[in-house]
């Protein structure tokens, strides 16, 4: 019992330590454009319009397929043509010029212009609308998508998703929230009660699974967040969680604990039939498909210790994926990319971390993607470009964003809330 309370406590926590820093670029190309991005110097002066310009320049540098601009750039009218000559004295390559308009039906729209400066030429011109004005920061992300996709540049599509994740209120009480990769924009979905361990159920994200602790017993629980409907797929005595779904949603991975101890279930969501995968006497959890749905990887305390393993679906042969540290408690996985979460002893800066690791199931390379603090609950991008993670230090929760192919990472905070676990 004492295993589980631990584990729990692992899947639920995280060790407080150091932040890393702001941003690390180890690769830069000659080829990526410098971009300088301005508010109409005839547009109205508005806040909401100055924000927007703040994220789309933070989406665009988060993105790293552009080199933003951090001089002084001249400001001109909506309608006219920017001062190229003094762009391209100050190395510019591309200018963006933003301006706002309020709709008579309470909406918002975001107009964009892009000038190539180097052909002295408006290149691209568009309008981003919304008739929710507390949504108005996925205009900024739809903008920077618009101009990532004009130059025929890897997609950063996954900007403009939600992110689905459960906050600790208080002893007791953990609501879920979705929100935008910033965290600039956040609506609570679930509240009362404990709520725990959201995941998204579709690409189209209009329904989750949750845990849910408000019952006789833990349940998962499908949830419309648009109609509300629900769908109480399973309960289960101690630990419960639905811990990945696959690409068509027909198939999802449930960490159950019908007999005490806690092992993986794949459940099929077409027959409601529940088949279990591990049958170790005890604790395999946080299962993940890969290779195709055809095996897993999780996390199980068979050595002792919470380690990683693999085990093909229909068979009952485990094998070890880690051996680095002895205590390596969260797993994500894309395709045969698997990112896990690992207890470190020490780093170069001292003190205790956990640190994310990268993997590949098809060789033995491992790479280091964090280098200090507490780096928990990996998420890929559906896209396998980007890690999503989440950081605590000093009391704050923050969500971490890695640009795998950069090795860029950046920070998002949640001021006075703590982050229990995230999706997207």
């Amino acid at each position: 019992m004492f295993k589980i309370v631990l584990f729990i406590s692992l899947m639920f926590s995280s060790i407080f330590a150091n932040v890393d820093g702001h941003i690390d670029i180890v690769k830069k190309s000659n080829s990526i454009p410098k971009i300088a991005v301005s508010v109409a110097s005839d547009s109205s002066s508005d806040f909401t319009l100055s924000r927007l310009k703040k994220s789309l320049e933070d989406d665009l540098n988060v993105s790293g397929h552009f080199d933003l601009s951090n001089v002084n750039v001249p400001s001109s009218s909506y309608d006219s043509t920017p001062d190229m000559l003094a762009l391209s004295n100050q190395g510019v390559s591309l200018f963006v010029n933003l301006a706002s308009q309020k709709e008579s039906n309470g909406g918002y729209t975001l107009r964009v212009k892009l000038f190539d400066v180097n052909q002295r030429a408006l290149v691209l011109e568009k309008n981003f609308t919304t008739s929710q004005l507390d949504r108005s920061v996925f205009l900024a992300h739809k903008a920077a998508i618009s101009i990532n996709d004009f130059f025929k540049a890897p997609s950063i599509a996954w900007m403009e998703k939600f992110v689905v994740f459960a906050v600790y209120r208080n002893a007791g009480n953990a609501d879920i929230m979705i929100g935008d990769y910033t965290l600039t924009y956040k609506q609570t979905v679930v509240s009362g009660g404990l709520n725990i361990f959201p995941k998204w159920a579709d690409k189209e994200q209009k329904s989750i699974y949750y845990t849910s602790y408000n019952y006789k017993k833990p349940t998962l629980v499908k949830l419309n967040i648009y109609n509300r409907s629900k769908d109480i797929i399973m309960d289960s005595d101690g630990m419960l969680a639905c811990s990945d779904v696959n690409a068509d949603g027909s198939k999802i991975l449930v960490t159950a604990s019908p007999t005490g101890q806690p092992d993986i279930f794949v459940y099929d969501t077409r027959s409601k039939n529940k088949t279990q995968i591990t049958k170790y006497g005890g604790i395999d959890v946080g299962g993940q498909f890969v290779e195709n749905d055809s095996k897993i990887v999780f996390v199980s305390d068979r050595l002792g210790n919470p380690n990683i393993f693999s085990q093909n679906i229909g068979s009952t042969a485990v094998e070890r994926m880690v051996y680095h540290s002895n205590n390596n408690s969260s797993v994500t996985s894309n395709k045969n990319n698997i990112v896990f979460s690992s207890k470190d002893s020490s780093n170069e800066l001292g003190g205790k971390s956990f640190n994310l690791y990268l993997i590949n199931s098809k060789t033995d390379n491992m790479t280091r993607l964090t280098t200090n603090g507490v780096n928990q609950f990996p998420k890929f991008s559906p896209d396998g470009e980007t890690l999503l993670f989440i950081k605590n230090y000093a009391g704050v929760s923050s969500l971490g964003i890695i640009r795998l192919e950069f090795n860029k990472s950046f920070l998002f905070p949640l001021k006075g809330e703590r982050i229990q676990s995230i999706d997207w």
